[in-house]
């Protein structure tokens, strides 16, 4: 197969929308943009003189869903493209030393210790957990300069069943409603919970040691070959804090065991698609020149939302320059899907 036919086939293998674990339908777009981007750069790598063979490798992608999804076009479906051989790196799974910044500990401790004081009721299989979130997502190809989305509200139901499913939830973004699916391969009956399809009660059976935690996400996180494995922990941890409600003991866990990650930092101010200031907890993805903040109220240590920025200044625009945001405004537990919250039981951490 020539460079050309290994091109057209991994684009036709990536999914049409709506694609899963409720990617929007133009940060997908975005997703595949920089799939092309990259095997674009490895094309060029390529066509130049070398003395030794270069293997194309399959480009690392900034978000589990797409990855995922590839893994799963190319005949192995869901759950392709983990790595359970190789292990993480000792000083992020150990006890000591931590992997992230001094300041970035002391704070993620901070934030673990608020999470396990936070009373959070038990969510039933039957219900859904209902996040509302406002975004604006970079709407230029990659590459090119960057060109900030109308900041919109996105809402979703997530499906709290155990048992395997293929549709397991609901999104709603700008007027209109769509599945929200996981990929399975032919005749499956779906996904189990678990870390593709997280519910409050799979996230309750996680370790609270942050250690064995670490390892369990290291172990289960899909990587794709030649992407920062520490990076898709972060960013895999970050999908679970963003759009889940958390058990407590689960959520202080999840902080404490981030701070193990190597490369994470704190950022003093960022500001969150609402126009939130807070602190942030970071880590730079080097090979995309972005880095992803997880952004938390100074004063409660709430979540409030996430961006990414870029690290480096480029066509794209200058270091510094805000990719994309977001900012979760309200999570609640409702008993059917597409159900607007009372109220009763609205959450208002992750």
């Amino acid at each position: 197969m020539n460079e050309h036919d290994e091109r057209e086939e991994l684009s036709r293998l990536l999914p049409v929308a709506p694609v899963e674990r409720g990617l929007p339908a133009e940060r997908h777009s975005h997703h595949k943009d920089v799939l092309m981007q990259l095997i674009d750069r490895d094309d060029d790598r390529d066509r130049r003189p070398r003395t030794s063979p270069v293997r194309l490798p399959r480009p690392a992608l900034l978000a589990g869903a797409v990855a995922v999804a590839l893994a799963a076009g190319l005949t192995f479906g869901i759950g392709a493209g983990r790595d359970a051989g190789t292990t993480p790196d000792r000083a992020a799974v150990s006890g000591a030393p931590s992997g992230g910044s001094h300041s970035a500990v002391v704070t993620l401790d901070r934030i673990a210790a608020v999470a396990m004081r936070t009373e959070v009721g038990p969510v039933k299989d039957s219900q859904f957990v209902y996040v509302r979130t406002r975004a604006s997502e970079n709407e230029a190809d990659w590459g090119q300069p960057v060109k900030p989305g109308a900041l919109h509200d996105r809402e979703v139901w997530f499906s709290q069943e155990q048992g395997p499913l293929v549709e397991y939830g609901l999104g709603r973004e700008n007027g209109d409603d769509y599945a929200i699916r996981i990929l399975v391969p032919k005749g499956s009956d779906g996904e189990r919970a678990g870390i593709d399809r997280p519910t409050y009660a799979w996230l309750a059976t996680l370790p609270t040691d942050p250690g064995a935690l670490l390892k369990k996400l290291y172990a289960e996180t899909p990587v794709s070959e030649g992407e920062d494995r520490d990076q898709a922990v972060f960013s895999r941890i970050g999908e679970l804090v963003q759009e889940q409600i958390l058990p407590s003991a689960t959520a202080a866990a999840i902080y404490q065991a981030t701070a193990r990650i190597p490369g994470v930092t704190e950022v003093a101010d960022a500001v969150d698609a609402a126009g939130r200031h807070g602190i942030a907890i970071a880590r730079e993805d080097a090979r995309m020149g972005l880095r992803t903040e997880w952004i938390f109220d100074p004063d409660t240590l709430g979540y409030l939302g996430e961006r990414s920025v870029l690290t480096r200044t480029s066509a794209m625009g200058k270091a510094g320059t805000v990719f994309d945001t977001r900012a979760v405004l309200e999570r609640a537990v409702v008993d059917k899907r597409g159900q607007e919250p009372s109220g009763r039981r609205r959450v208002s951490r992750s």
